[in-house]
C-alpha cells in the first residue's frame, strides 16, 4: 500500500475513533443525510419568520453554592436581565424571552417567587427541570417519579407556575444530565424507562432536553418529533420517532421532543482549522457570535411542510457567574442586536422572540396547517400561565 494511502487510512481511523469517543455516531449519520438532502432539494422561502427561544437549566445551587451565593445569583438575573433585554424587541414588540427551567430541589430562599416576578414583567416563563437523584427517594421507580412530578407541580403552583386560566396544569420539561427515559449508560441519573409516558400523563406538553452529544441524543437530529415510550427498554423516544408534519395529527400517546441545533461547526470556539460540535449551548467558552447565529439559521429547523417558520432553540446553565457577560451583559446585547439587524428586515426575515411554551404552540399551529404570522399563535394550544401579564 502506498505511503499516502496508509496515512489517509490512519487519519480516517483516527477521525472515526475521535468521533466515537465524542458520541458523534449517535447523530452524525442523520445530520449528514439531512444536510445533503437540503443542499440538493430544499429551496428557502423568499420570506421567513424566525422563532428564537432561549431555555435555561437554571440552577442557583450549581457547583454547591451556599444560600448567600444562590440569592446573589438570582438577584443578578432579576436586576440585570430587564436592563439588557428591555433594550431589545422583535417584530411584535416583544422583549427577548428567557425560559427558566427551574429544579424543585432549589425551591428555597424565595428563588422561585423572584423569578416569577421577573417573568410577569414580560421577560420569560418558568418550566420544570428535574434531577431525579437530587430528591429522595433514589433510585426512582414509576411510582416515585410520578410523585416527584406531581409534587413539583403542586409546589410551584403556589406562584401560579404551570397554572392555566381554566384550572388545568401544564408544563414543559428538561431532564437533568440529559438522561431522559433512562438513556444514560447504566441507568445513571434517571432509572425510569417509560419516563416520557409519565411526563405526558402528568401534563407535560413537550420535552426540551436535547441536543447533546452523548448516548442520550436521538438519532433523528434537528427535528421536532413525537417519541415512543416503553417500560422494558430505555431511550424509547428514539424508536420509530414521528416527525412533526403539517396536516398530520399529533399522536395522542406520544410526547413531543423539541430539539435545538446539533452539528459540526467550523471556525469553532478554539480553532478555525478543525470543527467543533455545535450543541446549542451558550456560555463564556462558546459565545453566540454572528457566524454562529448564521449557522443556527442555516440548519433551518422547521415543521415539515411549513419551511417559512424556522425555529432556533439555544440553552444555557444561566446561574453561573462566569457566564454573566454572555447572558446578561455585552455578549447578550450583541446577540440580540445581531438578530434584530440581520434577521428582522420585514422582507426576507421577521424575528419573533418566544418562550418554550410559545415555541410549542407555534409548532403545533404549523402542524395544524396555520400559516402567515406566527405571532397569532403564541397561545394556540397551551394558553398563558396565570402569573403572566399581557405583553
Amino acid at each position: 500500500m502506498p505511503l499516502w494511502s496508509t496515512a489517509a487510512a490512519c487519519a480516517a481511523m483516527g477521525a472515526c475513533y475521535i468521533g466515537y469517543r465524542k458520541n458523534m455516531h449517535q447523530w452524525i449519520v442523520h445530520d449528514t443525510f439531512r444536510a445533503v438532502w437540503m443542499k440538493i432539494f430544499f429551496r428557502k422561502p423568499t420570506k421567513t419568520h424566525l422563532l428564537f427561544a432561549f431555555v435555561d437549566h437554571f440552577e442557583p445551587g450549581n457547583r454547591k453554592a451556599d444560600p448567600a451565593r444562590q440569592i446573589e445569583r438570582v438577584s443578578a438575573w432579576t436586576e440585570h436581565y430587564p436592563e439588557m433585554a428591555g433594550c431589545h424587541r422583535d417584530a411584535d414588540g416583544v422583549h427577548p424571552q428567557h425560559t427558566f427551567f427551574f429544579p424543585p430541589h432549589y425551591d428555597s430562599h424565595d428563588h422561585l417567587p423572584r423569578i416569577v416576578d421577573l417573568c410577569s414583567r414580560g421577560f420569560g416563563e418558568v418550566e420544570m427541570h428535574l434531577h431525579h437523584d437530587h430528591q429522595p427517594p433514589w433510585p426512582d421507580t414509576e411510582v416515585t417519579l410520578r410523585n416527584k412530578l406531581l409534587d413539583c407541580i403542586e409546589r410551584f403552583s403556589r406562584c401560579g407556575v404551570f397554572c392555566l386560566p381554566d384550572g388545568r396544569k401544564a408544563y414543559g420539561f428538561i431532564h437533568g444530565d440529559w438522561a431522559l427515559a433512562n438513556s444514560r449508560k447504566g441507568g445513571a441519573f434517571c432509572g425510569v424507562n417509560n419516563e416520557t409516558a409519565l411526563l405526558k400523563e402528568t401534563g407535560c406538553f413537550a420535552d426540551f432536553t436535547f441536543p447533546v452529544s452523548n448516548e442520550s441524543q436521538p438519532w433523528l437530529t434537528n427535528t421536532f418529533f413525537y417519541g415512543n415510550s416503553f417500560s422494558d427498554r430505555p431511550k424509547g423516544y428514539a424508536c420509530h420517532p414521528i416527525p412533526m408534519t403539517v396536516g398530520k395529527p399529533a399522536p395522542a400517546d406520544r410526547l413531543l421532543l423539541m430539539q435545538g441545533i446539533i452539528g459540526l461547526r467550523w471556525k469553532s470556539r478554539k480553532t478555525a482549522h478543525k470543527p467543533s460540535i455545535e450543541q446549542s449551548n451558550i456560555d463564556a467558552s462558546d459565545s453566540p457570535t454572528p457566524g454562529r447565529v448564521d449557522y443556527w439559521v442555516n440548519k433551518w429547523i422547521h415543521v415539515s411542510g411549513r419551511p417559512d417558520w424556522v425555529f432556533i432553540k439555544v440553552h444555557t446553565h444561566g446561574a453561573r457567574e462566569e457566564d454573566r457577560d454572555v447572558l446578561l451583559g455585552e455578549g447578550a446585547d450583541r446577540l440580540f442586536r445581531y438578530l434584530e439587524e440581520a434577521y428582522n428586515d420585514g422582507k426576507r426575515f421577521v424575528l419573533h422572540y418566544v418562550s418554550a411554551r410559545e415555541m410549542y404552540n407555534i409548532a403545533r399551529a404549523a402542524e395544524a396547517g396555520k400559516s402567515g404570522d406566527p405571532n397569532l399563535y403564541r397561545d394556540f394550544v397551551v394558553p398563558r400561565y396565570v402569573y403572566l401579564n399581557p405583553h
